[in-house]
C-alpha cells in the first residue's frame, strides 16, 4: 500500500475524529494512513519526510491554532529557516473553522501559509469547512476527492522525481477530483463574500441560499418536513449514505461496590482546585430579558492565581433530568448505579483510534458517566446518525435516519438537527424504535467540556477571591415537543447559587456574614494575551456590552490599587464602551462604573441602551456599542494610531465583535485617509502586535 503521513491539530475532538475517518477510509482505496497528534513530534519529521502529508487543522479562540499546535507553528515559524527548507513536501491541508468569527479557518491557514513560505507544495487544494452552516458540507466532498488527488500524486511522483521540475498539482488534483462542483461553488462564494466588506446580513442569506441550493437550483418552500418526516423529492430520492462506522468498545456492567466517586477523576492532567462560593449576586432585576449573575469563590486556600483579563474553566455536570430521562429510555435506570467496564473489541475493524475513551473513567458508575464524563447534549455528528439507523427496527423511522444523515439530506440535517440543537435524546424520543447499545453511545458522545469563564475581579482588590459573571441561558427546544431547557453550565449553577443568591444590590457586593456554600471545581485555562499592557501610561479602549464587561471590572479595580500605590505615575486614558438593553434593568456594575469614573480610573464612559429611546449624545443614535464608537471614531483612531494604545472586545462573536470589528475598518479608513483594504490590514497589525485584542464566544 501507498503510504502516507496524517497529522490533525484538534482543540476539542473535531480534528481528530476526522483524521481517524480520513485512516479508516484509506486501506479501502488501497492506502496506508501514519496517524498522528501534530504535537507527537518525536514520531514523525517534516524535514526528511518522503511521503505526502495530509493534515486536518481546527480553529480556536479569535483564530488561533489549536493548542496541540502551538510547538509545531513555533518551530515553522522559525525566521533562520531557509525558504527551500520543505521544498520536498507535498501535502493537503483541511481547515476546520467557523465563518461567525473574524478569523475563519485562521488555525489552517496559518499553517497552510507558512508551509508554502518554507517551499512544500500542494498535491490536493486546501478545503476550508464552516462550522457556521455545517462542515460535512466541505468535508465530506473533500476526503472524497482526496483519494484521487493522491492516486496522481503517487503515479505522477517517479516523472516529478526524474525530470526535477514540480507540476502544477493543484490543477492535477482538480482534474480528476470527484468533488461535487455544486459543494465546491458553495465553498468559493463563501470565501468571496467573506472578504466583500458589504458583507452583513447579506452574507449570511447568501451563503444559506448556497447551502440550501445544494439540494435544487431552485429554493424549495418547505413547511411540511420535520425530523421524523420528509416530503419529496427526498422522501423519493436515492440515497448516498455515510459508511457503518465500526464498532469498537465492549461494554459490561456490574454491580457497585459503594466505592465514592469524584467529578475530579474524569478532568484532564490541568491541576482542579475545589473552592467554595462564598456570595452570589443578581445583577439584574426581576423584569430583564436575561439573567445575569455574578459569583464569588473563595480561593484563598488554594494555591491558585490569576491577573485580570485571565479565564477560568468550571467543571459542570449534565442535567439530572435529563440524565434520568436518558437512563429511562435505554431501559437502564434499574442498572444506573452499575459500575462500567470497557475494553476493546477483539473482532473490531476499527483499525486507527480504537481507544479506550480517555474521557471516561474506568469502574464508574453508568448515572457518573452520563453526568460528569459525557455530552450528551451534543448534536449527533452523521456517523452517530449512520449508526443509528442499524439500531432501528421499523422501517419509516430508518429510512428518515438515512436520509438526514445522507448526503442528500444534508440541507434537512442542518435544519432539523444541527440548527435546532437536537441532542441525542431527543432522536431517541423522536425514533421510538431505535435501541442503541451502550457501547454506541460512549463510542459517539464526546468530552463534557468545562465551561470558560473570564475573571472578572482583581486579587489586589480582592485577595483570596475570584469573581465571575454569567447571564442564566435559557432557550426553547422544538424537536419533538417544546421544551425550555436551560444551558447546561449556568443552569447547573443557578440552582446552586440559590441558597446564598442575595437579590439586585447596585452599591455593593463585599463581605458580608458567611453563608455555607457548595463548592465547585475550576481550572486555570492556557494562559493568554488578553492582559493589561505592561507600560501603565499605553492608553487603552474597552469594549463589552453585556457579561462582556466582566474582565473590564477587573482591569479597572487592578488600576484603581495600581493608582493608589503609584500616586504619582503615568497612566495613560481608559475608555469604555459599554451596552446593555435597558438602563434601569441590565446596567451591570453602574455603581462601580460611577465610582471609577468619579475617581479618575476610568477616563471616559460610554454606554448605550438598545432597547431605550436610542438617542445619545447630539441626537445622534447610539443603540449599540459600535454605533458609540462610530460616534467617537476621530478620539479611536487618533489612540490606535498615533498614541500606540490598545483595544480589547469582549462578548459575543456571532454580531457584536463583528460590527465592531467593520466600525473599526471604517472610521480607520476614514480618520487615516485609506482604503477599507488598507484599514483591514491596520487591524491585522494591531492585532499581530497585540493590541487588538478579543475574548469573544459564538
Amino acid at each position: 500500500m501507498s503510504r502516507f503521513l496524517l497529522l490533525y491539530a484538534t482543540q476539542q475532538g473535531q480534528a481528530k475524529a476526522i483524521a481517524e475517518e480520513i485512516c479508516e477510509k484509506a486501506v479501502t482505496h488501497g492506502f496506508s494512513a501514519d496517524l498522528h497528534c501534530i504535537s507527537e513530534s518525536k514520531k514523525y519529521d517534516l524535514k526528511t519526510e518522503t511521503a505526502p502529508l495530509v493534515m486536518v487543522v481546527s480553529t480556536t479562540g479569535t483564530g488561533d491554532p489549536p493548542d496541540t499546535a502551538r510547538k509545531f507553528v513555533k518551530e515553522i515559524k522559525d525566521k533562520t529557516l531557509p525558504v527551500d527548507f520543505l521544498a520536498h513536501l507535498w501535502y493537503g491541508l483541511l481547515g476546520l473553522g467557523d465563518s461567525e468569527y473574524t478569523y475563519f479557518c485562521n488555525g489552517g491557514k496559518v499553517i497552510d501559509k507558512r508551509l508554502q513560505e518554507l517551499g512544500a507544495q500542494h498535491f490536493y487544494d486546501t478545503g476550508h469547512a464552516d462550522d457556521c452552516v455545517g462542515l460535512e458540507l466541505v468535508v465530506e466532498p473533500w476526503i472524497d476527492g482526496l483519494w484521487a488527488a493522491l492516486t496522481k500524486h503517487f503515479t505522477s511522483s517517479r516523472g516529478r522525481e526524474m525530470s526535477g521540475t514540480h507540476t502544477t498539482a493543484s490543477a492535477a488534483s482538480r482534474a480528476m477530483d470527484p468533488m461535487d462542483p455544486e459543494l465546491v461553488h458553495i465553498e468559493s462564494q463563501v470565501e468571496l463574500l467573506r472578504l466583500d466588506d458589504s458583507g452583513g446580513k447579506d452574507f449570511e442569506v447568501l451563503k444559506q441560499n448556497a447551502v440550501n441550493g445544494v439540494q435544487s437550483n431552485a429554493l424549495i418552500a418547505d413547511f411540511e418536513s420535520s425530523l421524523t418526516h420528509s416530503i419529496p423529492p427526498l422522501s423519493q430520492a436515492s440515497l448516498n449514505i455515510p459508511s457503518l462506522p465500526p464498532e469498537y468498545l465492549e461494554v459490561q456492567l456490574h454491580e457497585s461496590l459503594g466505592q465514592e466517586e469524584s467529578q475530579v477523576s474524569m478532568t484532564s492532567v490541568d491541576p482542579i482546585f475545589q473552592v467554595p462560593i462564598s456570595k452570589a449576586v443578581q445583577l439584574t432585576t426581576n423584569d430583564a430579558i436575561k439573567t445575569t449573575v455574578l459569583v464569588e469563590l473563595d480561593i484563598s486556600k488554594t494555591d491558585y492565581s490569576y491577573q485580570p483579563g485571565d479565564a477560568f474553566n468550571v467543571i459542570c455536570p449534565n442535567s439530572d433530568s435529563e440524565v434520568q430521562s436518558l437512563l429511562q429510555r435505554l431501559q437502564l435506570t434499574d442498572q444506573r448505579e452499575y459500575l462500567v467496564l470497557l475494553k476493546i473489541k477483539a473482532d473490531t475493524k476499527k483499525k486507527e483510534g480504537a481507544a479506550l475513551p480517555q474521557h471516561v473513567p474506568q469502574r464508574c458508575s453508568l448515572q457518573f458517566i452520563l453526568t460528569w464524563c459525557l455530552e450528551i447534549r451534543a448534536v449527533p455528528k452523521k456517523a452517530f446518525l449512520r449508526a443509528l439507523v442499524d439500531c432501528t427496527s421499523d422501517g419509516a423511522e430508518k429510512r428518515r435516519l438515512q436520509e438526514l444523515c445522507s448526503r442528500q439530506g444534508a440541507a434537512e440535517y442542518n435544519r432539523f438537527v444541527r440548527d435546532a440543537c437536537a441532542c441525542l435524546l431527543d432522536l431517541l424520543l423522536a425514533f421510538p424504535s431505535c435501541q442503541p447499545p451502550l457501547s454506541l453511545l460512549l463510542e459517539h458522545l464526546p468530552k463534557l467540556q468545562p465551561r470558560p469563564y473570564s475573571c472578572a475581579s482583581s486579587s489586589l482588590s480582592h485577595p483570596g477571591k475570584l469573581h465571575f459573571v454569567f447571564n442564566i441561558v435559557e432557550f426553547l427546544s422544538s424537536t419533538t415537543s417544546v421544551v425550555l431547557r436551560r444551558g447546561v453550565c449556568t443552569g447547573w449553577l443557578a440552582t446552586l447559587v440559590e441558597s446564598v443568591l442575595q437579590p439586585n444590590s447596585r452599591a455593593s457586593y463585599a463581605d458580608d456574614e458567611k453563608v455555607l456554600a457548595p463548592e465547585i471545581s475550576i481550572s486555570p485555562r492556557t494562559t493568554n494575551s488578553f492582559h493589561l499592557p505592561n507600560d501603565l501610561s499605553v492608553p487603552i479602549i474597552m469594549v463589552g456590552p453585556g457579561t462582556g464587561i466582566a474582565p473590564f471590572i477587573g482591569f479597572l479595580q487592578h488600576r484603581e490599587k495600581l493608582q493608589e500605590q503609584h500616586p504619582e505615575g503615568d497612566f495613560g486614558v481608559t475608555w469604555l464602551f459599554f451596552g446593555c438593553r435597558h438602563q434601569d434593568r441590565d446596567y451591570l456594575f453602574r455603581e462601580e462604573l460611577r465610582h471609577f469614573q468619579k475617581h479618575g480610573v476610568l477616563t471616559h464612559l460610554k454606554v448605550s441602551f438598545s432597547r431605550d429611546a436610542p438617542v445619545g449624545e447630539e441626537g445622534a443614535p447610539v443603540k449599540y456599542v459600535q454605533d458609540s464608537i462610530q460616534l467617537h471614531g476621530k478620539e479611536v483612531a487618533g489612540l490606535l494610531l498615533h498614541q500606540n494604545g490598545c483595544i480589547y472586545v469582549c462578548g459575543d462573536a456571532k454580531n457584536m465583535a463583528k460590527d465592531v470589528n467593520d466600525t473599526l475598518v471604517g472610521i480607520i479608513s476614514k480618520e487615516a485617509g485609506v482604503d477599507k483594504l488598507e484599514a483591514m490590514k491596520t487591524l491585522a497589525t494591531l492585532k499581530e502586535e497585540k493590541r487588538y485584542l478579543q475574548d469573544i464566544w459564538s
